[in-house]
């Protein structure tokens, strides 16, 4: 019924964790690491705000940026297992489910209205953004950012329907 957003979840899922893998190899001192826990940790809040959104329950965000930085390690587990959940609740929904309006508010107090499809597909853009923010300080400073691209997630989860032979 929703396979293109069951895909870009498990996408989400991928691009973080190659990510995470390539921030993992830096010196955890470095000023990108750094650089990257405080983008990485904004999109990880927002993803467990719209989480707590989808589920109608509260959450304990005052806001989208934390007071204190997790280590790279903690964030990377938290955000590994906040992937696994939103692939697993898409993977739940039906088409009613996501086309159902949810009211909520907003951390700034604003009211808020979005089907439950709206908000992943939220969570899905925000994260690339913040993603995206990370590749370019790596690319600025002579690293080499993960592969992160739809079209190289498809190829790689779905070899044999895009026409390749398994890697």
């Amino acid at each position: 019924m929703h396979d293109t957003t069951q895909r870009l979840f498990h996408y989400k899922a991928w691009a973080n964790d190659a990510l995470l893998t390539a921030l993992a190899k830096l010196d955890a001192s470095s000023q990108i690491t750094g650089l990257a826990i405080k983008a990485l940790s904004h999109s990880y809040i927002v993803d467990r705000i719209f989480a707590a959104h989808l589920r109608r329950t509260p959450h304990a965000y005052p806001s989208a940026n934390a007071n204190e930085l997790p280590t790279l390690a903690q964030l990377s587990d938290e955000i590994r297992r906040s992937d696994r959940e939103y692939v697993d609740y898409v993977a739940a929904l039906d088409r009613d489910q996501l086309e159902e309006r949810i009211d909520f508010t907003f951390t700034d107090g604003a009211p808020g209205r979005m089907s439950r499809e709206e908000m992943l597909m939220h969570v899905i853009t925000h994260g690339i953004g913040h993603r995206g923010q990370v590749s370019a300080l790596m690319l600025l400073n002579a690293l080499p950012p993960a592969k992160d691209g739809f079209t190289t997630y498809l190829h790689e989860s779905e070899p044999a329907s895009r026409g390749r032979a398994a890697a």
